[in-house]
């Protein structure tokens, strides 16, 4: 069995799960604002529940990590600074604790469900998928970058949301305009109740500004989206993939997109992929 945390600025995942990738049970609980609350409400949780043994544990942070020593930094909307979070949770569950940045992790999990399908169907591609860009685009704007099956740590500190770009004459950060809180903002509605196409149009068009840009950075071979906006990506994929296409030439090809299977869970499936890779690694070992 391992567990996955995934630690939000309002809200926090737990979760149990099977060896096999079966969640076999998951808490949902308001994020304290005082870390040492968090760690009281952490230990309460995973207290109830059925499963208490288990292998490893893989942890999603909102922000800056320092992975070597398992300390948080800096976590978002979060008050918390520099704290022992590996070693504080590894008190509480009795197993190793892997950290990792929240995109960085979605973007594992959705890496690993891409190979699994081409496996099922056994297909032959003309170009082997090695690099997915995972976007999340939801309260703010996060991406994660994996590379054959593995997160790339040169990217997995990036603040993707926080790219300075030009919007109506002024270089602002990128998810300052085209993330969730940002579309609440300008229409007064959550992505879920959008659904007239000039506006989803004009959502999509400020997506791109800062999707062109990551592009150029990571060249990736596949990207999928996910996130609060991501989840409805149906209904502006049209859009940005037009708007896209307006930047496209040989140096930057624009590769497809395709939305995330598991939007609501992808990093908390991450959380376990982390744990279990690791966990097998040092077995072996």
């Amino acid at each position: 069995m391992y567990a996955g945390i995934d630690i939000g600025g309002s809200k926090t995942l737990a979760a149990s799960v099977a060896d096999n990738g079966v969640i076999q049970q998951k808490i949902r609980f308001e994020t304290p604002k005082d870390y040492d609350d968090f760690l009281v409400k952490l230990r309460e949780v995973m207290g109830s529940m059925d499963a208490h043994d288990f292998h490893a544990a893989g942890v999603a942070i909102p922000g800056r990590i320092d992975r070597k020593h398992g300390i948080g930094r800096v976590f978002g909307n979060l008050p918390w600074r520099d704290v022992p979070i590996a070693h504080d949770i590894e008190k509480i569950l009795h197993c190793p604790v892997m950290l990792e940045h929240d995109p960085s992790l979605a973007a594992l999990s959705e890496s690993m469900l891409i190979k699994e399908r081409d496996k099922e169907k056994n297909k032959v591609r003309d170009k082997h998928i090695s690099k997915v860009l995972y976007v999340t685009v939801s309260t703010g704007i996060g991406a994660g970058l994996v590379v054959d099956g593995r997160i790339d740590t040169n990217f997995a500190g990036s603040e993707a949301g926080q790219m300075v770009l030009e919007y109506k004459g002024k270089l602002v950060a990128w998810e300052s305009f085209a993330s969730g809180s940002a579309i609440v903002r300008r229409y007064g509605k959550m992505a879920k109740d959008i659904d007239d196409a000039a506006t989803w149009r004009a959502i999509a068009r400020d997506i791109s500004r800062g999707m062109i840009e990551l592009l150029a950075i990571t060249e990736p071979d596949v990207i999928v989206i996910g996130g609060s906006v991501g989840i409805y990506y149906n209904r502006y994929a049209t859009f940005l993939k037009a708007e896209l296409s307006q930047f496209h030439n040989p140096l930057v090809p624009i590769p497809p997109i395709k939305a995330a299977e598991r939007p609501d869970e992808a990093v908390l499936f991450g959380c376990y992929d982390l744990a279990k890779s690791q966990y097998n690694h040092a077995e072996a070992a």
